[in-house]
């Protein structure tokens, strides 16, 4: 039985554009563009400034522990100093519900919400934000559960709840509707706007900013903090920044029938058992631990981040397995090709930074040659060499973007890519996947990425310049927890200093430190 399942990518594409009513008569005729918007808190024209990033954040308590919470005390530290914070996806696990959002996301950042000093009176809803947050959905946000499991979760948790002796699945009775939770959160969801009347004076009231002739979303912090679109592009300091939704064109091409196609499907068929009966071990182990016992309690957090790697692993080679091929977010991937470019033309842009979920290039254990991966890089390089060749020599002597932030590896890495060939090259790429879920390895391969190019054979490609994540074994094992600090500075090319704050869990103890500082920007 599955335990979740993800929606096809074009259910996401069609529901997510009910919900914010995508180009409807109301906003076309107000010349409404629903992919931008101004932040209007008095600082964004400013050259130098500072945020924050988190990703993978969103579970509730581990068994002693509260990862999610104590990062969150960390980013309090510099909230003085900060502009905006973004977010790289995977908001509320394990599956996006709407139940998992007190629990999950409002207690845990309840002070950068308005109202947070009673959060209970919060509703995920009604999400109104003290200081800018940007987001995009993680493929977690999307996920649904499926009914019995619904039923055998509430079934079996209050039993589960006195023993002490089960995972916290941080499951309800449902997942997240094909996305819905995550939209009622954090888009302005338009649909629930039936009265024309509704509509047209919402619209006359949040949607008067104006880029060049196109009215878009004034994003409002203390009073109006929605987002237009599940991707949305905004400006602040000279530089663009483009948010994406990876979840719809992340799906891998289908396996030919070829001798060479075969073979590798009965690879990944065999793949597949064997993560199988290593999870049932898994599942016949945990039962006899207890949460009570630190020691158990680690053992308890390490089986369930094993077992949502296996079951994630389980659903990419799902996906590879497929002979249809899905349908492909074209109609994003040409926004960010023409919006790119457009950036380029705009001679008051000094820089650029694109964040989404799924990573092109990571060391992370499972993810390098995972489908989705191949595919997020394969989709992204051809939007990039589309842009490079349409601005010619005005991109020669930079990086296409300035800096790549995605999540979804439960680690912080920075990685750098070589000549690869293509216009995502020379290219800095940071994964902040690490403040809150359950940490993952680097894989045993090492930092060095190369990648096969068939009739050249392979090539190195990038290397990874930094990895925070689980490491030690026993009683020496560390799980260091992060987020970043990156404060943008003036002038062109634009210079990122960006620092790594670390909350370490070690032998049930916190440390808590930063590691030292480094800049992106210009090659």
């Amino acid at each position: 039985m599955q335990f979740v399942s993800d929606p096809p990518c074009s259910v996401k594409i069609s529901k997510m554009k009910q919900r914010v009513r995508w180009q409807e008569p109301p906003l076309t005729a107000r010349l409404i563009d629903q992919t931008q918007l101004v932040i209007e808190d008095g600082a964004s024209n400013s050259d130098e400034f500072s945020f924050l990033v988190i990703g993978d954040s969103g579970c509730g308590e581990h068994f002693d522990h509260h990862p999610q919470r104590k990062i969150s005390e960390m980013m309090l530290q510099h909230l003085d100093q900060t502009n905006f914070v973004i977010h790289t996806g995977d908001i509320v696990y394990q599956v996006g519900s709407s139940e998992y959002y007190a629990k999950n996301f409002i207690y845990p950042y309840r002070e950068f919400l308005v109202g947070g000093e009673n959060p209970q009176s919060i509703t995920y809803d009604r999400l109104v934000f003290n200081l800018p947050f940007f987001c995009v959905p993680g493929n977690h946000d999307y996920y649904d559960l499926s009914v019995a499991w619904g039923l055998l979760s509430q079934i079996t948790w209050p039993i589960r709840h006195l023993l002490q002796t089960k995972f916290d699945l941080d499951v309800g009775w449902h997942g997240s509707y094909q996305g819905q939770a995550y939209a009622r959160a954090f888009l302005d969801y338009l649909l629930d706007l039936n009265l024309p009347q509704a509509l047209e004076n919402h619209l006359d009231t949040y949607y008067t900013a104006k880029i060049g002739d196109r009215r878009c979303l004034r994003y409002q912090p203390g009073k109006f903090t929605c987002l237009p679109n599940r991707y949305y592009r905004f400006r602040y300091g000279g530089i663009d920044f483009f948010a994406l939704d990876s979840n719809t064109f992340n799906e891998p091409q289908p396996l030919p029938h070829t001798q060479e196609g075969d073979a590798l499907r009965r690879k990944l068929l065999a793949q597949y058992d064997e993560l199988e009966q290593k999870k049932q071990q898994m599942l016949a182990k945990s039962v006899q631990l207890n949460a009570q016992n630190l020691e158990q309690a680690d053992q308890l957090d390490d089986f369930q981040g094993q077992l949502n790697q296996i079951e994630e692993t389980q659903r990419d080679i799902e996906k590879r397995l497929k002979d249809k091929k899905e349908q492909v977010d074209t109609e994003q991937l040409d926004w960010l090709r023409d919006s790119l470019i457009n950036s380029w033309q705009a001679t008051e842009v000094r820089g650029r930074v694109l964040f989404f979920h799924h990573p092109p290039y990571v060391t992370e254990a499972t993810k390098w040659n995972q489908g989705q991966t191949l595919e997020v890089r394969r989709r992204l390089r051809q939007v990039f060499d589309d842009v490079a060749q349409s601005i010619g020599e005005l991109g020669q002597k930079r990086s296409l973007v300035d800096l790549v932030l995605t999540g979804h590896a439960h680690c912080l890495e920075h990685l750098y890519t070589e000549n690869t060939g293509h216009a995502d090259a020379y290219i800095n790429w940071i994964v902040c996947g690490g403040s809150g879920h359950s940490l993952r390895r680097q894989r045993t391969q090492g930092s060095l990425l190369s990648e096969d190019f068939s009739e050249n054979g392979e090539k190195l490609v990038g290397r990874s310049r930094l990895f925070v994540g689980r490491n030690g074994q026993g009683s020496h094992k560390r799980r260091p927890y992060s987020f970043l600090r990156i404060d943008v500075h003036g002038g062109t090319p634009t210079k990122f200093v960006i620092r790594p704050y670390i909350a370490e869990r070690h032998k049930h103890q916190w440390h808590t430190y930063s590691l030292d500082a480094f800049i992106v920007g210009d090659r």
